[in-house]
């Protein structure tokens, strides 16, 4: 049986936190003019037989404060420090710490990312480097809309969503190893206001009530895949930094006929519970099955 190679999802989530908000632990802190910014990566699951690694190098991270004129306003250097990465490594949640510093109470509305490498390994061992277009020298800039403010007491939060099936492109035949000719990196990120977005997560099992590992959760918004994540081993997933708003979740696996969960509600600042029951295809062959199943959503906040 084939199966296609599927990507999932880069996050990066940046909490911002300010000095005032330390006090209890370090002292007593009068000063408002600036915040603590902490930046972690997360990546959403990728699962695929053929892939062992998806590494990407990053050396230097900036933010640049919103001004009603914006020529010439500097950028904020975070951080540059180098960290190497294997996206696989940071799935449904798990993240890594990139970034925690102090930075000046402010509106920021631009991020820039500077990957210096990018490399996928599959599983025999075969490694595919990338050449990074631009984005080791200039950065890659990713708006924030809306901008993010650091607030003197108060906390904010930003996510970068990085596209990891649109950054990664594969050359060839994806359906075997030996089909595959290479990869191309186009890098496509997205910033979230995290004060504007909330988080969808629930668990997928079979009509025998046992766990699905690898269903492909897609989050659907006005006919258009805002984003995607897969199942673990346990049947869960979580999607974070979904901005606030309604939504379809449809849950897809090679073998089971696909689930539509419609008019899902994403509350700001909340978790949105949608589970999923899939039913296996008796006989199924290389096609997915197609048709609906049974879903469920529960908003919680």
């Amino acid at each position: 049986m084939m199966r296609k190679m599927r990507f999932g999802t880069l996050i990066v989530l940046a909490m911002i936190f300010t000095g005032m908000m330390m006090s209890c632990e370090e002292g007593i802190r009068t000063d408002s003019s600036t915040g603590t910014l902490k930046i972690r990566m997360t990546d959403a699951p990728f699962p695929t037989d053929m892939v062992a690694e998806a590494n990407v190098v990053i050396n230097k991270i900036e933010i640049r404060e919103k001004m009603e004129e914006n020529e010439g306003n500097p950028f904020t250097v975070l951080s540059e420090e180098v960290f190497s990465f294997n996206l696989l490594d940071l799935t449904n949640g798990v993240s890594a710490n990139l970034v925690d510093i102090e930075i000046d109470t402010g509106v920021y509305d631009l991020v820039r990312l500077y990957v210096a490498e990018a490399s996928i390994m599959l599983k025999d061992s075969t490694v595919y480097d990338m050449k990074v277009p631009s984005g080791a020298q200039t950065g890659i800039k990713i708006f924030i809309d809306p901008a993010v403010e650091v607030a003197g007491g108060l906390t904010a939060e930003l996510m970068l969503d990085f596209n990891v099936s649109k950054s990664f492109v594969v050359q060839g035949n994806p359906n075997t190893p030996a089909g595959i000719k290479g990869f191309i990196f186009k890098p496509v990120i997205k910033a979230s206001n995290m004060t504007y977005a909330g988080r969808i997560t629930g668990m997928v099992v079979d009509t025998s009530d046992v766990a699905v590992d690898g269903v492909e959760v897609a989050v659907i918004a006005a006919d258009t895949v805002y984003t995607t994540s897969f199942t673990d081993s346990t049947g869960m997933y979580a999607i974070i930094g979904v901005d606030a708003g309604m939504y379809n979740v449809e849950f897809a696996k090679e073998g089971y006929l696909g689930v539509v969960v419609d008019d899902v509600e994403v509350v700001a600042g909340n978790a949105t519970y949608v589970d999923a029951v899939i039913t296996p295809v008796e006989g199924a062959g290389d096609d997915e099955g197609e048709g609906e199943g049974e879903g469920e959503g529960e908003g919680n906040g």
